[in-house]
């Protein structure tokens, strides 16, 4: 788990139809995952892009405790968690912005990134080669362009300027280029965002789900435009998810994250992952198994790996009678909540506690918390694969709306989105008085609607508040950006200078 992994494209020596072979039984697998290039005709790009979904569920870098570590660790929001003694070497550059350029964490990150964009390249590549025009394969390049753009966002957003690799690679030096300018990253994502949107459809219906729609297109695109204050472009495409009619508020805050709760209503986006209820088919995600209770079998509580556990800043963020604190934190010592999606068991103490309990947090990640019933079924108490991340909600979008009104001088008429959001919540409505308080209470409300899912970090860069929010940790402003893992190299042949600031 803690090797340093040097590799620019770690697919790069595999053909991308290996991809094809590692399926996701709800969607992945529903067609023979094998193809060669005589099938890519008319439509017959569908394997590699099956294959694009599979490399998302499976890469550490966008399931796994990398992710974790640049998403969330490095909010005020959740630390590292675990042991103390449980990757002691990632609390200093992920909980204190000790930042470290050669990591297996950053590197990994990075690679699997690359390699998502490298697999979408050649996809894109083999459309062209091919001149595949018809609406099937259409879909299955927009899709290709999608993944595109989600990992470029992610890079652009953690490491600031970045090469750009909008071609095939054939061999790992054709990677070997200098950065690009984070403006010129970000016209790739716009092209390909625009291209995308407009050739999936709004619904595939229930043949495919989880499969990417053109509401999953707008929401990462108005996103994208939120992180550059485009306040403008931003509100247009997120009233166009909303006016879509396609989603809406699931009806409690806690069942979003539970089993019936996959692909909801409130549902934009989320990696498909599967265990059958014996355990022979486990065609999983370990984005949960990372964060559950790090407890011993004889307590009936190893759950996980115990990474990712709320802070007691997160804990006094809510708002008294805010269901979402329950929905988010299960409590060492204490009751698992049932009116907030718990199973009526009680959790052991942790090693705070007076006398000690057995734990060794205060605070677990309660949205990932499994049900005992099925875990016991699958035989995988600790590994819960079969949960789905999620990626993109609909009160993302809300707030998205809210948040851009709200900028752009309409603050009245944000107001209805934001108290969808608390209502749901049970919490009461709030009124409009002035443009700074309703910021204030929008990014309140960001921060306790999605705690640990890896959007406060980022939040409070593209706000300007990360340096008073986390100065106390040790983050100063170079610190938006984590230092590229490796150097690439300049068309001189010589070593690209990285982050100038480090």
């Amino acid at each position: 788990m803690k090797k340093n992994i040097k590799i620019v494209f770690s697919m790069l020596a595999l053909s991308s139809m290996i991809m094809l072979l590692a399926g996701c039984n709800k969607f992945l697998d529903r067609k023979p995952l094998s193809a060669t290039l005589d099938d890519l005709n008319q439509g017959g790009l569908e394997g590699q892009i099956y294959g694009l979904y599979s490399n998302l569920r499976n890469s550490a870098g966008f399931t796994t405790i990398p992710w974790l570590a640049m998403h969330d660790f490095r909010s005020d929001d959740s630390e590292k968690g675990s042991d103390p003694s449980d990757g002691a070497e990632w609390v200093a550059p992920f909980d204190r912005y000790q930042y470290v350029k050669d990591l297996w964490a950053s590197n990994t990150y990075w690679d699997d990134h690359y390699a998502l964009i490298n697999l979408a390249n050649t996809a894109i590549q083999t459309a062209d080669s091919l001149k595949l025009t018809d609406p099937a394969s259409m879909n299955n390049i927009a899709e290709a362009r999608f993944f595109r753009a989600f990992a470029y966002f992610d890079l652009v957003r953690s490491f600031g300027d970045v090469p750009k690799i909008d071609f095939r690679v054939y061999n790992a030096s054709q990677a070997n280029i200098a950065k690009s300018p984070a403006s010129a990253i970000y016209a790739l994502i716009d092209a390909d965002l625009t291209f995308a949107a407009g050739n999936l459809p709004t619904v595939w219906g229930n043949q495919y789900p989880g499969r990417l729609t053109s509401g999953a297109v707008k929401t990462l695109h108005a996103k994208s435009y939120l992180f550059r204050g485009n306040w403008s472009q931003a509100l247009s495409l997120s009233q166009q998810v909303i006016s879509s009619s396609s989603y809406s508020l699931f009806s409690s805050y806690y069942g979003i994250f539970k089993d019936a709760g996959e692909n909801s209503s409130e549902s934009i986006f989320e990696i498909q992952a599967y265990v059958s209820p014996n355990g022979s088919i486990n065609n999983g995600c370990q984005f949960a198994t990372t964060q559950g209770v790090r407890g011993s079998n004889a307590s009936g509580w190893n759950l996980g790996w115990g990474w990712n556990t709320p802070t007691d800043n997160l804990v006094a963020a809510y708002e008294p009678g805010d269901v979402r604190k329950g929905s988010t934190i299960l409590f060492s010592g204490q009751s698992d909540d049932p009116s907030t999606g718990g199973y009526g068991r009680v959790l052991p103490g942790s090693t705070f506690d007076v006398p000690a309990g057995p734990l060794p947090r205060k605070y677990w990640n309660k949205k990932i918390y499994a049900d005992p019933a099925y875990r016991a079924s699958t035989g995988q108490s600790d590994n819960p694969n079969w949960i789905n991340k999620r990626i993109f909600r609909y009160a993302d979008v809300l707030l998205m709306a809210a948040e851009c009104h709200n900028e752009l001088g309409n603050g009245a008429q944000a107001i209805p989105f934001v108290n969808a959001v608390r209502n749901r919540a049970g919490l009461a409505n709030i009124t409009f008085t002035t443009q700074a308080d309703l910021r204030n209470l929008i990014k309140q409300e960001r921060r306790v609607e999605f705690g640990v899912e890896g959007e406060r970090f980022f939040d409070l860069v593209r706000w300007g508040d990360a340096v008073t929010v986390l100065g106390p940790l040790g983050y100063t402003n170079k610190c938006r950006f984590y230092p590229i893992p490796q150097p690439a190299i300049d068309k001189s042949g010589g070593l690209l200078v990285q982050n100038p600031e480090w």
